[in-house]
């Protein structure tokens, strides 16, 4: 099956409904769009006119590069959508990152393997430390 790819960030509200289908919480809609809109790329991939997966990459566009919410539809998971998407996000970076540049990201538990075909590696804390992250919670 054929899926219309757009190299452009989704509409808020579908971005939301997305991200809750794979159960991930959304913050209010203000902070929602500044993320959107404060994103170095996207890319988004649509069954017809409905949203069903996406990825984009955030950072400083220089020396550092975060992918972040790679998400497919639960209903559309393990049909080839995840490796369109990082397809087109490794174009960008390919293009994009200069030598020396640090591309990273937080997977998903049980999600590693993914990541892994694509040339990313687990930090065992032997010679990188562990990855970190600390969730605000007001």
């Amino acid at each position: 099956m054929a899926y219309n790819v757009e190299l452009k960030a989704p509409v808020l509200n579908e971005f939301a409904n997305l991200r809750t289908q794979v159960k991930w919480r959304n913050p209010d809609d203000k902070r929602l769009k500044a993320s959107i809109e404060n994103s170095l790329f996207w890319v988004t991939v649509y069954d017809t006119d409905k949203l069903i997966g996406t990825g984009r990459i955030v950072g400083d566009g220089a020396m550092y590069f975060y992918i972040q919410d790679v998400i497919i539809a639960p209903s559309y998971q393990s049909k080839g959508i995840g490796h369109l998407v990082m397809t087109h996000i490794k174009n960008y970076l390919s293009n994009t990152c200069s030598n020396g540049a640090t591309i990273a990201l937080l997977s998903a538990h049980g999600k590693e393997s993914f990541y892994t075909q694509y040339g990313y590696v687990k930090r065992d804390g032997d010679g990188l430390g562990l990855g970190m992250c600390k969730f605000i919670s007001k």
